[in-house]
């Protein structure tokens, strides 16, 4: 009982990783194991993507840590994606028209089969690499240390100086021994083109004499005055040479380092250019991981449609009518909303219209009714001023009738 829970959490699991419906892959007996067989492929190569990452990236940060992290997020992104991929084709009945969905996925497959495979080359040929590197960091230590060779000529100059100052003294010495020889010569009576051949010390031997001390002291300013240039020029030379192998102990640190992903590619270029051995294996790695990475595809694509396809054709189909259903239903239901909103924005409207015109009416009724009101005060108050003037008027012609009378009484 045991073993077969444990296998039927593995078959769980791997159902899973081929991104396919369990519910409905219980279903299906007959399509069991190659499902299954279709997530172990998606779930190895995600293993193997975060195996080669980790391993690129432990030769770019040589930490294991942070090599080991950020493999296993690239392991399982190629995981969910290929995961994805797989899930993503489904079986038709039109094997072209299947073939054009699965042509952009196969060449995604391919891309990611070539990420793969490379740091895992890497390290297949780890140790023929490594021998690439060394020469080509030999070479390249040989091509560093001629380049500051050449930025330091001062070195050469100054011991080409020392190596005249040497020949100087080493020239004064030779002239000091032939005049000693000269002197020897003539003083015991030694016969020679230089020499008067009689023994003793005479006026030719006095002569060489001289002529031997002259060079002796000759020697002794000319030794010092080199051995003090001497002196100076070496220690300016030691400075050079301090400063040249600082130069190169410093190229030297930088060419040491070079040994990161960008010029392990380099050295495996350089290898199978070079070893037709190497090149073919190198090449069926590459293949064996393009097999690998599209196998799930291939397996999906060629096989024939199962059980499984009817079901989920089904599953879809209704999902797809049952969609079409609840959309018409939603705008079927946003019509009547429509419909009511605008039968109550008429209906709005028409009562505005009624108030308007009401409120319209009662206002020109208004002002006709002060129109009126004005038009009668102001008769009113015309008439009043006519009455008036009417009163003035007859009042003046009375005082005026009144006048001539009491003029008659004076």
């Amino acid at each position: 009982m045991q073993q077969i829970f444990f296998m039927t959490i593995f078959r769980n699991f791997f159902w899973f990783c081929s991104g396919a419906h369990i519910a409905l892959l219980k279903r299906c007996p007959t399509e069991s194991s190659k499902y299954a067989g279709i997530g172990g492929t998606v779930l190895f190569t995600g293993v193997f993507a975060a195996i080669s990452s980790s391993y690129a990236l432990y030769t770019v940060f040589r930490q294991p840590w942070i090599a080991i992290g950020f493999g296993l997020v690239w392991g399982s992104m190629i995981f969910n994606l290929d995961r994805y991929i797989v899930s993503s084709m489904k079986k038709r009945s039109h094997f072209l028209r299947e073939l054009g969905m699965a042509f952009p996925r196969l060449m995604l497959a391919v891309l990611l089969a070539f990420v793969i495979s490379k740091p895992l080359e890497l390290k297949i040929f780890e140790r023929e690499i490594l021998r690439e590197i060394d020469q080509k960091k030999t070479q390249q230590l040989q091509l560093t240390k001629e380049a500051v060779f050449e930025s330091f000529p001062e070195i050469e100059e100054k011991q080409q100086q020392v190596a005249e100052l040497r020949r100087e003294i080493i020239l004064k010495e030779e002239f000091r021994n032939q005049k000693q020889t000269e002197y020897d010569w003539e003083r015991f009576g030694i016969t020679t083109p230089g020499t008067s051949g009689i023994p003793g010390i005479g006026r030719n031997a006095r002569l060489k004499e001289q002529q031997l001390e002259e060079a002796r002291q000759d020697l002794m300013e000319t030794r010092r005055r080199n051995l003090e240039r001497i002196d100076q020029l070496e220690k300016e030379i030691a400075v050079l040479y301090e400063n040249r192998s600082r130069h190169i102990e410093l190229q030297q640190a930088t060419i040491d380092n070079y040994d990161g992903f960008a010029a392990r590619i380099d050295a495996l270029g350089a290898l199978t250019r070079q070893s037709r051995a190497i090149y073919l294996a190198n090449l069926f790695i590459i293949l064996l991981f393009i097999a690998v990475e599209t196998a799930p595809i291939l397996v999906k694509l060629i096989s024939p449609r199962g059980p499984y396809d009817d079901l989920l054709e089904k599953h879809e189909h209704v999902f797809s009518k049952y969609r079409l259903e609840h959309m018409t239903r939603l705008e079927q239901r946003t019509l009547e909303n429509i419909t009511i909103l605008e039968e109550q924005s008429r209906n709005a409207l028409r009562k505005e219209k009624d108030v308007s015109r009401t409120s319209f009416r009662e206002m020109t009724d208004a002002e006709i009714e002060i129109a009126r009101k004005t038009i009668q005060r102001w008769k009113e108050l015309e008439l009043e001023k006519l009455s008036q003037m009417e009163e003035l008027q007859s009042t003046t012609e009375e005082k005026a009738d009144s006048s001539p009378t009491e003029q008659e009484k004076d």
